[in-house]
């Protein structure tokens, strides 16, 4: 027998909103979801937004992409199809560069972005950049966003047959490196290309890395010279040495899995002066470290979230490279 009055019942339209906000609030509080892919980049490349709106125009030759990515003018350029290149294309300022499907890109040489600013490059597949080309040569420019890429050569000939994957250098600044992979190749990412070129570099070569595959690559994972470099949720498997901060430059390490890698994170080789670098929440997989200096670079100027090192294995494999836009 009910001894009291019946409890009120709330409408059925306040609870499909109440369930609807917490399942919304639910997904604001998860990391990415492994694979998806970024509207805009994250980290020191925030704001950087290439063509933007303007009208793509599709290209399947050389020369066709060369005059396609002439000048300043706000531009988007597909290209579709593989192109042989040799030696290196210039990009011009406030461009986007977009590979169609999942096979489009360059090969035997690579593009340039060489005292521009605003460029985006992403979904290119970039192979065997024959010296003194490399995949992609940052050099003097700044708000570059380089995304869901793969790049790769092989270890079948000398060190020096070809040149670097991502090169970024000459006080270049405001990168963002995410979600690419780097496959068989000797050197993978240098930044900052001399230690004599403190002049130029020192204050600038601000460079964010994450989600990106790194197998087979030897080492420069990356090589970072005077710059600030942040490498976040990244994947290494089968280096020889893996992140090299050098000539005072400071690394922040977070969230990384390294496997088959003899050294992780490395801070006093190959220069005179030895670099810094804080290391948290990454599985080294039974990795050494070398870390000389503990840096002051804990937190860093912009808004992220790292997924745990737990889950970025399958982040990585799933969602990196080209072809997963």
């Amino acid at each position: 027998m009910r001894t009291g009055p019946p409890r009120p019942h709330a409408p059925r339209s306040a609870l499909v909103a109440a369930a609807a906000a917490l399942a919304t609030a639910a997904v604001l509080a998860l990391p990415q979801s492994a694979g998806a892919a970024d509207s805009a980049p994250i980290g020191f490349g925030a704001g950087t937004t290439g063509g933007g709106s303007a009208t793509a125009v599709t290209v399947s030759t050389l020369d066709a992409f060369k005059t396609a990515v002439t000048g300043s003018t706000a531009k988007v350029v597909k290209v579709n199809g593989l192109i042989s290149l040799s030696g290196q294309v210039d990009i011009g300022s406030n461009t986007t560069v977009l590979g169609v499907g999942s096979a489009s890109g360059f090969t035997g040489g690579g593009l340039r972005l060489k005292k521009v600013t605003n460029v985006v490059i992403r979904n290119l597949n970039i192979s065997k950049p024959l010296k003194p080309a490399d995949g992609i040569e940052v050099q003097a420019a700044t708000k570059v966003w380089i995304d869901h890429n793969s790049f790769s050569a092989d270890r079948d000939h000398d060190k020096d047959y070809y040149d670097g994957l991502l090169d970024i250098n000459h006080a270049s600044d405001y990168v963002t490196v995410s979600w690419n992979t780097f496959k068989d190749h000797y050197k993978g990412s240098l930044v900052g290309h001399s230690d004599n070129n403190s002049s130029e570099d020192t204050g600038h070569l601000r460079v964010t890395y994450h989600h990106n595959l790194f197998s087979n690559v030897y080492s420069r994972i990356p090589s970072l010279r005077f710059g600030t470099g942040h490498f976040y949720d990244n994947y290494v498997v089968g280096a020889e040495t893996a992140v090299h901060s050098r000539m005072g430059a400071q690394m922040l390490v977070e969230n990384n899995v390294f496997r088959s890698t003899p050294v992780a994170v490395t801070t006093n080789r190959d220069s005179d002066v030895d670099g810094y670098a804080n290391l948290t929440g990454n599985d080294l997989g039974g990795a050494t470290t070398e870390v000389s200096q503990v840096g002051t670079f804990t937190k860093p100027p912009y808004s992220y979230t790292a997924e745990p090192a737990s889950s970025v294995v399958a982040s990585v494999t799933s969602g990196a490279g080209a072809g997963k836009l």
